[in-house]
């Protein structure tokens, strides 16, 4: 099993990290507008939106790579602004791009990090077995990073960022452009490293990963739009929601786009989700389906998924 650092307890009510009135602005372009957060010590916690939210630039800041315009940025209670140091010392970071050294081997990158962080040769190799083995990357540890498919390049990656045992990590999008099988694989090892104590932040613009965080902050344009668990935030969404299917979907949406019960329509790969204002009934569906010819071949009720609620609370559905 991996080990992570040595404070694996979790201890309650107290932050890892404490967001607070951070704004962040780029000459005339407000990127981040006054975000206030906590990550508990020992939680998994996802930022979850879209591109141009300001994921990127709060984890920087976070990271101690920018400094705030404004608010004040507290990792573990030190400044971000006075002790920098001591932050990166105890931080994992793994940007958006993959960054390491495409010419050096995965063995050679994994070295140089730990070289990086003052690692103890003994200690190092230890460490560097505990990695192979959870990233299954040992087989390929003399293959030059660049040299890698995306999904490895993304373990190595991570294993860089975890080599001096961090008790605080951050991901910038780490699954971005992963195929699906990759994407799931490191998933499990965040399950795996966070179940050893370690604090976790990751971003993410998919938001079926938003199921795997303990606690969610949906960002959009700079600012937060909402926060808490999974559960809790699908519970906002305060309409009867509907998967449908049909012959022909977008002549289907079309045409329940013209219905005066319906909320909102929104395609979803092989269906449709269609939130109404008030449950229709079963005689209402049969009219329905008899009025579009035919092309409304079926309908169920639908829990709501978080792109449900992020497109509901984005266009100011959900007070």
């Amino acid at each position: 099993m991996i080990q992570t650092h040595p404070k694996t307890q979790i201890i309650n009510n107290m932050s890892a990290i404490e967001i607070k009135e951070f704004v962040k602005t780029y000459q005339s372009v407000e990127a981040v507008k006054g975000i206030s957060l906590e990550v508990g010590k020992g939680e998994l916690f996802g930022l979850i939106g879209p591109d141009g939210a300001g994921k990127t630039t709060l984890m920087r800041s976070i990271c101690t790579l920018l400094r705030p315009t404004s608010g004040q940025i507290l990792v573990n209670d030190m400044s971000t602004l006075t002790r920098v140091g001591d932050i990166r010392r105890i931080l994992g970071y793994m940007p958006q791009r993959f960054s390491l050294y495409q010419d050096l081997t995965v063995e050679q990158n994994l070295n140089f990090f730990a070289d990086l962080f003052q690692v103890p040769k003994e200690e190092m190799l230890k460490r560097r077995e505990e990695l192979y083995h959870f990233s299954k990357l040992e087989p390929f540890k003399h293959r030059k990073a660049g040299a890698l498919s995306g999904g490895m390049k993304q373990k190595l990656a991570l294993s860089c960022a975890l080599i001096h045992t961090p008790e605080i990590l951050i991901l910038d999008e780490p699954t971005f452009g992963v195929d699906p099988v990759s994407r799931q694989e490191f998933w499990q090892i965040l399950d795996g490293i966070k179940k050893q104590g370690t604090t976790i932040l990751v971003s993410t613009a998919y938001m079926d990963e938003a199921e795997r965080c303990d606690q969610i902050a949906l960002m959009h344009q700079g600012k937060v739009i909402t926060r808490g668990t999974p559960a809790e935030i699908k519970k906002q969404f305060p309409h009867p929601l509907y998967r449908i299917g049909g012959k022909d979907l977008r002549q289907l949406r079309d045409y329940f786009s013209g219905q005066k019960e319906v909320h909102k329509t929104q395609l979803f790969g092989d269906a449709i989700h269609v939130s109404f204002r008030e449950k229709p009934t079963e005689e209402k569906w049969k009219s329905w389906q008899q009025d579009s010819s035919g092309n409304l071949t079926e309908w169920r009720e639908q829990l709501p998924s978080m792109e449900d609620v992020f497109m509901e609370l984005t266009a100011g559905g959900i007070a």
